[in-house]
């Protein structure tokens, strides 16, 4: 089973810039994208073969999420079921016979560490809201995560230690949620490999200078570990400033 997830940066925009030819040419079994910038009858995609799901921001030209999967789900949940929360279009839930699928756009903390108090009030539902799910049958957690967890996974770590997706804070979240019983699948099959990142700034050349940050994640249950076959981060992949990130699961 192959599963991929992009943060579009737009997908109208995205499409314009060969979406449709990626899509097509991976041949996903279910593709997730973030971000997506647009409301209900803004765009008519034709992905022949799969069921569609969309979760607008009530703000126009903002945020947003999609699901395209080839197999129906049993039930999709919109939101993570607080009203705070679920007006931004930042998460999708599909239940399957087998797991959960959860596609999230994260909420950055924005410069200066505007937003990191509601940031951290949205991570602490979240994580509940996993856990939750978990109790029932596997997650596969994919998307845009809004932070770098590990030095690692980014190109400049100390420049960047106070900044929105390398804070303190965000990174312990992140570690929380891992405790909590889930495995970040790319660093599980290469736990040390440097330089590989899914989002660069389109300021200053970063993504001709590689200089970047790895946001973009696959995160599953730690009892889908036998399950997994490799994690992939498409670094070959434009059409945004976030390339698309995989997974292969025997399920």
């Amino acid at each position: 089973m192959k599963l991929v997830s992009w943060n579009v940066n737009g997908l109208r925009a995205c499409v314009r810039k060969g979406f449709l030819d990626y899509f097509n040419e991976v041949n996903a079994d279910i593709f997730s994208v973030q971000e997506i910038k647009l409301q209900a009858g803004q765009i008519d995609l034709d992905l022949e073969g799969y069921y569609q799901y969309w979760n607008y921001a009530l703000k126009k030209g903002y945020s947003g999420t999609a699901v395209f999967t080839k197999k129906k789900p049993l039930n999709v949940q919109y939101g993570i079921g607080v009203e705070k929360h679920s007006k931004e279009g930042r998460l999708i839930t599909l239940e399957f016979d087998e797991f959960f699928l959860v596609n999230v756009y994260t909420p950055n903390s924005q410069r200066g560490l505007k937003r990191l108090d509601y940031r951290m009030e949205w991570e602490k539902l979240f994580r509940e809201y996993l856990k939750d799910l978990d109790s029932k049958k596997p997650v596969i957690l994919c998307g845009d995560l809004n932070v770098a967890h590990k030095e690692i996974d980014l190109k400049n770590p100390k420049s960047n230690r106070k900044n929105a997706g390398f804070s303190d804070e965000e990174r312990e979240k992140m570690t929380n949620l891992l405790e909590t019983g889930f495995i970040d699948t790319f660093r599980y099959f290469y736990p040390d490999k440097e330089d590989i990142y899914s989002w660069w700034s389109y300021m200053r050349k970063a993504r001709e200078r590689n200089s970047g940050w790895r946001l973009d994640y696959f995160i599953v249950s730690e009892r889908l570990k036998d399950n997994l076959i490799d994690s992939y981060i498409h670094t070959d992949i434009y059409g945004s400033d976030h390339c698309p990130v995989s997974v292969e699961l025997d399920i």
